[in-house]
């Protein structure tokens, strides 16, 4: 993360596209909240014993917060890409810029994203 710039730069695993994407300016106030209470570590997310953050505490923490939610289907850290790559397709994003965004190397990867809303072609038509 470039707090300096507001950019946070996504490594990609399972041979994705690595990406920059901006940070709003609610995210870099909470960030840079975070670095203040933790100026001794180059961590940006600390568990409660003041080491870095796992991807099996990110994976709990998630799954406890989905059941308090009365999700009913075991939440993973996966979800909320999904529910990014919904919520962009139904706000119309084109499908190329998506697909950058979401580090998909093949188009196909993104487009079931776009293929769930109907209501987006509301008044192509007049009667």
């Amino acid at each position: 993360m470039d707090l300096t710039h507001g950019t946070i730069h996504l490594h990609r695993r399972k041979h994705g596209v690595d990406s920059t994407h901006p940070l709003s300016g609610s995210e870099l106030r909470a960030l840079r909240r975070l670095r203040r209470e933790h100026p001794n570590t180059r961590h940006v997310f600390i568990s409660q014993r003041g080491a870095p953050t796992t991807r099996q505490n990110v994976n709990a923490m998630l799954a406890a917060l989905g059941r308090d939610a009365g999700i009913e289907v075991p939440v993973h850290p996966h979800m909320p890409r999904h529910s990014t790559g919904y919520k962009l397709a139904n706000e119309g994003r084109d499908t190329r810029s998506l697909q950058h965004y979401l580090g998909h190397r093949n188009i196909q990867s993104t487009v079931r994203y776009t293929e769930l809303d109907s209501s987006r072609f509301n008044g192509w038509w007049t009667d």
